[in-house]
């Protein structure tokens, strides 16, 4: 596995991150395919067998229940301090208003059974809490030691910009990274809130690198109980399928000319595009070890360029 430090901070994190939203008790009717304690455990100490040292979860993953299962997995396979943890706060009353993310995150540090996070990201912006309230309330986490460092998921490019100057401006604590949509089918992000982020040194940890994975199979619809389910990924992906499915034959294409997993090219070139570390989502070992896999994979720019070149404007999904 290989490490790379995020952002500007002195946190070293592994080129994947593994993403915790498949965790969590499926009683919560967030999610009908989401793993108990045992197979989530099971995920997470297979991870860490790895090497990989990234864990994302939300405090609205499965009720809460997703924070629940990861620090207990933690908590039985790894010393804290040798573990990144990350969870989220916004879809929450009061969503990034000062109280409530002071609530928050108590509720999440209990849930994980820790007293500290390594990144507390914001899961989205918030249209009606000024800006300065929200970056002086997580600031004021970072001083009082619940939280290392500060992230940010899908937004607008002006908002991100927004934030990080009201930051800069006060001498408060500033955003690291940024966890947003990106994957060959959506590259939205590429137009302005990518350069934003580069401007200020901010890593890059999209979700949904697969595209839920429809980038990881040559057929479009599958029969697992999560693709017969997710209403979410049918929201964001299954309105372009007619014209995303070529994409999908290209990642095909070149996955077979390089020996490779069609995940893996789709994880490569995220990694020739400068993504610091994908989240990756698993309900089984094996897909993990695919995925790490993409770090022996090379694409030439010819191949990055067939890759990309059948894309067209999709509509924002992500960003509120």
């Amino acid at each position: 596995m290989d490490y790379i430090k995020l952002g500007n901070s002195d946190i070293s994190v592994s080129r994947f991150c593994l993403g915790c939203m498949s965790f969590g008790d499926p009683a919560s009717k967030m999610h009908a395919w989401t793993l108990n304690p045992t197979e989530s455990e099971s995920i997470i100490k297979h991870a860490l067998d790895l090497g990989i040292n990234f864990i994302d979860t939300a405090n609205i993953y499965s009720a809460g229940t997703s924070e629940e299962y990861v620090g207990r997995a933690i908590k039985n396979n790894i010393a804290r301090d040798k573990v990144i943890l990350a969870t989220k706060v916004y879809f929450n009353p009061g969503n990034l208003s000062k109280n409530a993310i002071e609530t928050e995150i108590n509720g999440s540090l209990k849930r994980l059974g820790t007293d500290y996070v390594d990144l507390y990201i914001i899961h989205r912006f918030d249209y009606n809490t000024p800006i300065e309230e929200t970056i002086e309330a997580l600031h004021n986490l970072v001083k009082a030691g619940k939280v290392r460092a500060l992230g940010a998921s899908a937004m607008y490019g002006y908002q991100f910009f927004n934030m990080q100057l009201a930051a800069e401006q006060n001498g408060w604590t500033k955003f690291v990274s940024m966890q947003n949509h990106y994957n060959l089918l959506y590259r939205e992000d590429e137009r302005e809130l990518i350069p934003i982020c580069k401007q200020f040194n901010v890593s890059l940890t999209p979700y949904s690198p697969l595209a839920a994975g429809r980038l990881a199979r040559s057929q479009w619809h599958t029969d697992t109980l999560r693709s017969q389910t997710d209403k979410t990924a049918v929201d964001k992906y299954d309105s372009t399928e007619k014209t995303d499915m070529g994409i999908v034959e290209r990642v095909s294409e070149i996955a077979e000319k390089h020996h490779a997993s069609m995940t893996q090219i789709a994880l490569a070139w995220q990694f020739a595009k400068g993504i610091t570390a994908p989240i990756i989502g698993a309900t089984q070992t094996k897909y993990l070890d695919d995925a790490v896999g993409a770090l022996q994979v090379s694409l030439s720019q010819d191949d990055i360029d067939y890759l990309q070149a059948l894309y067209i404007p999709h509509r924002i999904v992500g960003a509120i």
